[in-house]
């Protein structure tokens, strides 16, 4: 079974910090989203692995 996609909000939830920090991350930080259309979406393996690598303090 595949992973399910995560909206922005459900990520800002899973890591405890809010939507504006989630989108100021995608643009400065290189955190792992998918655009489609006009939404964001990630999968939380992408995240948790992003995190994991030192993520907000770490830009790739």
């Amino acid at each position: 079974m595949s992973e399910p996609w995560l909206s922005a909000h459900d990520v800002a939830a899973h890591l405890g910090v809010t939507n504006d920090t989630v989108y100021a991350w995608i643009a400065h930080r290189a955190m792992p989203a998918h655009k489609v259309g006009r939404l964001w979406m990630f999968q939380a393996s992408e995240v948790d692995a992003w995190v994991r690598r030192g993520g907000p303090e770490n830009p790739d």
